[in-house]
Formats: C-alpha cells, sequence, structure tokens
C-alpha cells in the first residue's frame, strides 16, 4: 500500500504538492491527471526514489518491485528480444548465476537454480517476450534485429516492453499511448487489465484511462486529490464540484450584496459610521477569503430556525456572580431575532459570566431573566468540548441527536465539518481539540438553534474552518451573543457591540477601531484611590523619590504595551501591503496561481499574527493600568 500523509513536494526550488494525503492500495489500477508542470512525474520520481519530500511523508512497502518506461534508448546492437528480457532484472540475475555453476560443475547449484528459473516461469520468458513485441507492433523478423534499427518512436515501445515484462509490484506508466497506433492501444489495455500489480498512469488519454482504471487521481493548485471510478466518473464527479464552487461563488455575491447594503444605509449615520466602515473592510477581504474555503471541504450553514419569537431573552436589572462575588450590577439585556451582538471587555470584565446567565448555565443573585417559549438554544464554550462521550464516533453523536434520520443523511451533514468516510465512525477521545470544535459546532447547527451563544467559539479552528464559520453567521437568521478574540470573525458577523466594564454591561456607541482607542485612553488615565485622595501632601522630596521608583516600577510595563504596540504595526503594514496585492484583479489568472496561494497563505498567517499581537497589547495595557491604580 501507497501512504501519503501531509506532503511537501518540490523540484528545482518550486513547490509542486503541499499538504497531500491519498493511499493506493495494493493490485489498484490508478490514472494520475493534471496540467502538465503540476507535478505528475516528479511524483513518479518520488516512488522511485529520485526524490525526497520537503515535509510529511510517503511510505510504500521497501520489497515492492518497481518498474518504469526509461525516457532514453541507447542505440545498441543487442537485439530487440534479448534488450526487452533485460527488463526481468531476476531473470538475468538468475542467468548469470546458472552460468557461473555450470562453469564450476556445481551440481547442487545448478539443479537449485533450475528450481528457481522454473518458480519464475523464466523458461517461458522467451516467449512471454515475444508476445509483448507482436502486441505492440513488432512483426517476427523485427524482434531480432538489433535496437540501433528502430527509430525513435518504435524504440519507445521496446521500452515499454521492457516495463512490462518486469513482472513488478508497482509498475509506471508515462504518457504510454503516445507512440502506439490504436491497435497497440487495444492490446495495451487488455494487457493492464488483467496485470495484478499495482499501476499507476499517467495519460491524457480519457478513453485509454476508461479502460484502465479505477481510481483517478488529480493533481492541481498544489495538492492530489482522489476520485474513485474511471476517467468519466471522475470528470462528473469534478463537474460537480466546480458547480459547487459556482454556488459558493453565487453565495459570496449575495454575501457581497448584504454587506453592500448595510454600507449603503448605515455610511452616513453617525452613530453606524464606524460600522459601516468595519463592513467595507469585510467586504474587501470577502474575495480573498473566498479561494481558500471553496478549496477547504469546510462548508456547512444554520438551517432555518423552527420558530423566531420575540423578544427571545430579556434581563431586567439582573445581578451576576458567583457565590458572595459580584460581577455584573443592574444588566439590561434584550435579544430579539435578527441581534447579532459581539461582547468587548477586558479579560475577567465578565464577559463569559454574562454569556453563562444567557445559557442558563449561572443563576442571577438579582433580577428578572426571562426566557421566552419556543427558544432553542445553540451554545458554543470551551468546556463543552470535554462534554463529548470519548468512546463515541461524531456520527454517534449526531444519531443521538435524531434518531430518524437515516445514516447517509447524517454522513452528508456531518462531511461538511471535515468528518467524512472512516473520519464520521473514529472514537472523539483521541481527536485534537480543532477536530472535538468542529464537532460541537456541528452538533449545534444540527439542532437549529434560534438563539447562538457562542464563547471563543475559534480558538482550536485553522483559518478554513473559521471563515466557514464567517460565511455560515452571516446567513443566520436568528439571534447571536459573541465572545472573540477573532476581530475578522466580529467585524463580518456583528452589527452592534455591548462592553462589559466596571460591573456594567452597556452598548458600545463604535466599531473594534473604537474599541481600541477606548482601551488606549483608559489605560492612559491613572485610576486614584481614595486613599492617596484623602493622604496628606507629602514633602516634596519625598514626592519627587516616589515619582522616581514609581516610574522605575512601571517602566518595564510601559516598555512592554510601547513593544506590542511596535508589534501590532508592523503587522498591520505588512498585513495592508498583502491586501493591497490581493485586491490587483491580475493576481487572480491562472498563471499567477502559485504567486495568489502564496499570499492567501501570508494573508492568513498576518492575520492570525495581528491577532495575537493585540492580545498581548491587551493584557500589557491592563497589567500596566492595575499598577498605576495601586
Amino acid at each position: 500500500m501507497i501512504n501519503i500523509r501531509a506532503m511537501a513536494l518540490m523540484r528545482g526550488g518550486k513547490p509542486l504538492l503541499q499538504h497531500t494525503s491519498l493511499s493506493i492500495f495494493p493490485g489498484h489500477h490508478v490514472g494520475l491527471v493534471g496540467r502538465n508542470g503540476t507535478g505528475k512525474s516528479s511524483l513518479f520520481a518520488l516512488l522511485r526514489g529520485e526524490l525526497q519530500v520537503e515535509q510529511g511523508s510517503c511510505d510504500l512497502p521497501s520489497q515492492w518491485r518497481i518498474a518504469s518506461v526509461k525516457q532514453e534508448t541507447p542505440a545498441l546492437q543487442r537485439s530487440a528480444i534479448d534488450y526487452v528480457l533485460d527488463g526481468d532484472t531476476e531473470l538475468r540475475a538468475l542467468e548469470q548465476r546458472l552460468a557461473q555453476a555450470e562453469a564450476d560443475h556445481d551440481g547442487v547449484a545448478i539443479g537449485a537454480l533450475h528450481d528457481q528459473l522454473a518458480t519464475i516461469s523464466g523458461y517461458d520468458a522467451h516467449a512471454r517476450a515475444a508476445s509483448l513485441l507482436d502486441g505492440l507492433g513488432f512483426s517476427q523478423e523485427q524482434i531480432n534485429q538489433p535496437v540501433a534499427a528502430f527509430s525513435g518512436g518504435w524504440r519507445m515501445r521496446l521500452n515499454l516492453a521492457q516495463a512490462l515484462i518486469a513482472r513488478a509490484d508497482l509498475l509506471l506508466l508515462d504518457e504510454p499511448t503516445n507512440h502506439l497506433d490504436v491497435d497497440a492501444i487495444f492490446w495495451l489495455e487488455d494487457w493492464l487489465k488483467r496485470f495484478p500489480g499495482t499501476l499507476i498512469v499517467i495519460s491524457h488519454d480519457r478513453d485509454f484511462l476508461d479502460a484502465v482504471a479505477e481510481q483517478i487521481i488529480h493533481i492541481d493548485h498544489q495538492t492530489a486529490t482522489s476520485y474513485s471510478g474511471n476517467y468519466s466518473s471522475f470528470e462528473r464527479q469534478l463537474s460537480e464540484r466546480l458547480a459547487q464552487q459556482q454556488a459558493q461563488f453565487d453565495k459570496e455575491q449575495a454575501q457581497r450584496k448584504h454587506l453592500q447594503a448595510y454600507i449603503d444605509r448605515f455610511r452616513y449615520k453617525a452613530s453606524k459610521a464606524r460600522q459601516a466602515q468595519s463592513r467595507i473592510k469585510a467586504l474587501e477581504r470577502l474575495t480573498s477569503a473566498a479561494p481558500l474555503l471553496a478549496e477547504s471541504g469546510f462548508q456547512f450553514s444554520f438551517r432555518e430556525p423552527l420558530a423566531l419569537p420575540n423578544p427571545l431573552l430579556t434581563l431586567a436589572r439582573v445581578q451576576a456572580g458567583y457565590g458572595d462575588k459580584v460581577v455584573l450590577r443592574d444588566i439590561k439585556f434584550n435579544l430579539v431575532p435578527g441581534s447579532r451582538i459581539g461582547l468587548l471587555g477586558r479579560n475577567g470584565a465578565g464577559k463569559s459570566t454574562l454569556v453563562k446567565l444567557l445559557a442558563g448555565e449561572l443563576k442571577a443573585q438579582a433580577g428578572v431573566v426571562e426566557l421566552s417559549s419556543g427558544v432553542r438554544l445553540g451554545y458554543f464554550a470551551q468546556h463543552q468540548l470535554e462534554l463529548l462521550d470519548v468512546n463515541a464516533s461524531p456520527l454517534l453523536h449526531l444519531q443521538r441527536l435524531d434518531e430518524q434520520a437515516s445514516e447517509q443523511q447524517l454522513r452528508d451533514f456531518i462531511g461538511g465539518f471535515g468528518f467524512s468516510g472512516d473520519q464520521a465512525l473514529s472514537q472523539v477521545g483521541p481527536m485534537s481539540g480543532g477536530e472535538k470544535a468542529r464537532l460541537v459546532l456541528a452538533l449545534i447547527v444540527y439542532q437549529r438553534p434560534n438563539l447562538l451563544l457562542l464563547d471563543e467559539p475559534t480558538n482550536h479552528l485553522d483559518s478554513t474552518m473559521r471563515e466557514a464559520l464567517v460565511y455560515a453567521l452571516q446567513d443566520y437568521q436568528g439571534a447571536m451573543v459573541i465572545v472573540s478574540h477573532d476581530r475578522h470573525l466580529l467585524r463580518t458577523t456583528v452589527d452592534e457591540f455591548y462592553l462589559v466594564a466596571n460591573q456594567q454591561v452597556q452598548p458600545f456607541a463604535g466599531d473594534l477601531d473604537d474599541y481600541h482607542d477606548w482601551l488606549k485612553q483608559h489605560v492612559a488615565q491613572p485610576l486614584l484611590t481614595s486613599a492617596a485622595q484623602n493622604a496628606s501632601a507629602p514633602s516634596r522630596k519625598d514626592e519627587k523619590r516616589e515619582a522616581a521608583q514609581r516610574r522605575q516600577a512601571l517602566k518595564p510595563l510601559k516598555d512592554a504595551l510601547q513593544k506590542a504596540e511596535q508589534t501590532m504595526t508592523k503587522h498591520e503594514q505588512a498585513l495592508a501591503v498583502v491586501t493591497a496585492q490581493l485586491g490587483d484583479n491580475d493576481i487572480y489568472h491562472a498563471d499567477r496561481k502559485a504567486q495568489l496561494t502564496q499570499l492567501l497563505a501570508q494573508q492568513a498567517q498576518l492575520q492570525q499574527q495581528l491577532e495575537q499581537a493585540e492580545l498581548v497589547w491587551m493584557d500589557a495595557a491592563e497589567a500596566l493600568q492595575q499598577a498605576e491604580a495601586e
């Protein structure tokens, strides 16, 4: 069996394959297709041991005998049939050993070698070679002519015959029909159908592939995708995939229209102007993100809620906390269908406390929490990953939710979250955090919630799954409250923000840029304690000494804050350069796909780095504020 896992392959400094995983089972006949220059021949070189992977692995049984067609044939005086027999290296080795044993008059060795020749059908080798040459168009007179007497095309036929006689476990054929006429192609098809080993053939001849292939591997966009069936089956599957991509494009256009409508409506309204600016930024990102999502395999959407009661949830004069500790006071909060709220506030301010209160996991210390009849809650929090049944599969988790649905319906659904094939049946226990997060999201989506509460839903998700979540949330019809450090998620899915600070929950008049400014202003204003206000005025000398000590104590914190600001600025500038390049329509031409892929990867990396830098900045700002308040 050939196993390729997370492989990266380069040749001459050019990346050919990235993040490629596939399996080829013993005895399978595989067609390898793709445009010229995508890496098909390089993959053959890798299988022959002539290249090494840059990353990942490519494993095949060490005992396998590998045969492939030589690309050049020297002008030898050796007869055509002897040249073909040279392809059976085991036969030639036994013949040499037998000749030596006969020269040594070693009767025991001679007997053993004759037995070995019989085992590998060595006595039929000449007849098999003649049959191969006949099928490939050589006459009886030609098979005894020297190799040098044949033209280039006929020499390639000799190389093909030499590969076919090798009795290989793995046969690699690169465009074998190029130098054959129709009769020879028909013969070759019949011969390959009977070939018992593993076959991988590169060909642009669709009829030939239809006849000999039962699996197609398509190389495109630096990855290899496996399709079951022959070439015609592959074409149908690829057409369906392209149709899905077209549907994704149409969906993107609808999302663009939705964002543009928001921009047009609120661009000149003072209270919503900054939100409109955020939508403009989201619109700019939409085109560059779409290609990644189309290729990711992660695509899902929230089904329409069964009901949308209005209001969904109401909080009046609510106080929340833990035990005797009060975290939030006098909360007034209403959620109606279409509410799209993002919660802002420093770590520990009470954002997760509010979400737990809304989810019913935390009881109010005072006030009234009213949940309307018909509310179906979808709640995502990190601790829910631990509530999954570690011994159950993703499919079984879904089956427990809906015993009436067929297995195929549930498989189709869970496949949109990356659980396809055997993955849908794997136990949850060994899964990564990202896989568990995807499963929790899938379970939430399946239940058709009309109220979504998401507390850091992207923590374990990669960039493609995050983008899939963004698209799904943009079409969601219920109400949602989101806590997230993913600014792209907030900018593209939230319509209004609430600020959680100083034990209060209040509407925030602005967007994330305004929140950034708010943080800076509050860090810059040291808080005076009541003790400091009531203290008697110290002497000037004492004041200077204390001020110097305070400056020295605060210097590391201010330096850390300044360094974090510089890092943020650097990433913002780099991201602006990449975004500008992605705004160039020429970058989406077919001949610049490699550059586009690189830019998209840089964009995703820079966005992640910027998010991490902002988290560092926020932590530094909070530490400085606390130190100045002491």
